[in-house]
């Protein structure tokens, strides 16, 4: 019988976490049909064991168990241990789990932890490029080219633990910051004939530094609350090949014109930024984004 969820997971030398995480499993309370299925890319310590332990605990209590793996010296990465995992499953809706998280249900339902199958077909599937790629992100960025979007839910669903051997850990932030940007230069710069980065310090010049040519072009100034940054009065490019190099204003951000790319790490609870943004009464998506 087809199951409503499958509970994809990617496993790589997962032995000091895996109990935790099977446990998990057997814990949920959803009352619909669930699948666990479960690809060990080359683990090389216990977990193989671990999984047929947790195979017999989880059909005992109606969830179907799916193992599927290879033995190659080398790992593919969790882009391809996904791909397989999901390609061996049947259920309608995919629950993508790790075997660092401990799962109740997602906090923001994102089609990285929750979508269906019909939407994964659609979006996907992940890159399988390996160690350093964040396929995660790439999923989700074709997510948003595709009309997808996410819901939050307001309870603390989902745990994430981090630990040395994380896969995340060898993905670096240079590449992060790539993908952003060019995902911010394609989905939103386009529509803008020109733009403030709200922040002169090292993040929005990186972030000047960062775009192309054509999009350096539409930058009007920086702004901020920083005295000293303002008289100075410019940034200027030094590496820029143009001659003369580039010397964009620097302002407070009262003087400064939307819409505005935001720099500047929000505090959700409250702060002087944040009572300096609502005071200027914009609307984010039409006068800002916020890159930080």
């Amino acid at each position: 019988m087809q199951a409503h969820v499958s509970i994809i997971l990617p496993v790589h030398n997962a032995e000091p976490w895996l109990d935790e995480c099977l446990r998990s499993v057997s814990q949920q309370d959803f009352e619909g049909t669930m699948e666990l299925s479960v690809f060990n890319d080359a683990s090389k310590d216990k977990s193989g064991a671990i999984i047929e332990k947790w195979r017999v605990k989880l059909e005992d209590t109606g969830v179907h168990v799916i193992i599927g793996g290879h033995n190659s010296p080398s790992p593919r990465g969790v882009g391809y241990s996904k791909n397989q995992a999901v390609a061996q499953s049947s259920g309608s809706y995919l629950c993508f789990l790790d075997s660092v998280f401990t799962s109740n249900g997602p906090t923001v339902i994102m089609p990285t932890w929750f979508c269906s199958r019909a939407w994964f077909s659609h979006v996907g599937p992940f890159d399988e490029g390996g160690r350093g790629v964040p396929e995660d992100l790439l999923f989700f960025y074709e997510h948003l080219r595709k009309g997808g979007g996410v819901i939050r839910v307001d309870q603390s669903l989902l745990l994430y633990r981090y630990h040395p051997q994380a896969a995340t850990h060898s993905v670096l932030e240079a590449t992060i910051w790539t993908h952003r940007v060019r995902f911010l230069e394609e989905q939103a710069l386009p529509r803008w004939a020109a733009f403030t980065i709200w922040n002169a310090g090292k993040q929005g010049r990186r972030l000047y530094r960062s775009l192309t040519a054509a999009n350096r072009h539409k930058v009007v100034a920086f702004c901020d609350v920083d005295e000293k940054k303002i008289r100075k009065g410019f940034y200027c490019h030094e590496d820029s090949q143009e001659r003369p190099k580039p010397r964009i204003p620097i302002l407070h951000f009262r003087a400064a014109r939307p819409p505005f790319i935001i720099c500047v790490k929000l505090d959700l609870t409250g702060g002087a930024f944040e009572d300096n943004l609502r005071s200027l009464h914009l609307q984010e998506g039409q006068d800002f984004l916020h890159f930080s």
